[in-house]
């Protein structure tokens, strides 16, 4: 799905979300979503006019299952290289389980709905990454749209940021959320399953100053209404 030029969306569903931006040296892929979004992958590729061969790194904003998705296979089968901030190095490559807390309110059929969708996209069986490239705060990638990486722990403690003023996007993983996977409330909002609520809450300060119109969320639909009304609409939640 194109959001605006250079930028689309992966998946047949908000309810998880990978992105692509390109420019003239390739493409970058940010979050890789659940394992069977590979066809809608090469689907979207062939949209931009673009290939697989086009894709020069992946980033992760966090090392989650349903971020990590196919990436070891885009690394193992093209060599492409997988990025993930130094803190949840361990958590992408499948050595650190995530705790099971920071939930927050649910509804069942909200749930029931998000686990029978990852399910049936591979969710409950992802590949673990065997290699990646530890990033850290401040660094700007040497990648399609030179995204810039910032730290803002809460929701695990190497979940990231990534600004890419080329598409005028800031990618903030599960940092915030547009729908919450477990009650379906709509709105920016803390997402569930954070591990430091309070720390992801004080990340969110990062974010202040920075102009631009897309912030995007690894749950829910694009937001595009500029950063700084996304932040205080959080805020006052």
């Amino acid at each position: 799905m194109e959001l605006a030029p250079s930028l689309h969306r992966l998946g047949g569903s908000t309810l998880v979300n990978s992105y692509l931006v390109a420019d003239e040296t390739g493409v970058t892929l940010i979050d890789a979503g659940l394992p069977g979004y590979w066809n809608d992958f090469a689907r979207e590729l062939a949209a931009m006019g673009r290939s697989i061969d086009d894709v020069r790194g992946v980033v992760l904003t966090h090392g989650d299952t349903d971020h990590v998705g196919f990436a070891e296979r885009l690394r193992r089968e093209r060599g492409v290289p997988v990025y993930v901030h130094s803190a949840d190095a361990g958590r992408a490559r499948g050595e650190v389980s995530k705790p099971m807390s920071g939930w927050g309110p649910v509804k069942i059929g909200s749930l029931l709905g998000f686990l029978w969708y990852s399910g049936r996209k591979g969710g409950l069986r992802v590949p673990p990454l065997t290699e990646v490239v530890p990033i850290d705060d401040g660094a700007t990638l040497d990648l399609p749209g030179s995204p810039r990486v910032m730290h803002m722990p809460g929701h695990t403690p190497g979940s990231i940021a990534i600004h890419v003023p080329a598409v005028d996007a800031v990618f903030v993983g599960d940092e915030f959320t547009t729908r919450n996977v477990l009650t379906g409330v709509e709105g920016p909002a803390i997402a569930p399953f954070t591990l430091d609520p309070e720390s992801a809450k004080a990340s969110w300060a990062r974010l202040d100053g920075i102009d631009a119109r897309w912030l995007l969320v690894g749950h829910g639909d694009p937001w595009d209404g500029g950063v700084a009304e996304a932040l205080r609409e959080a805020r006052a939640r």
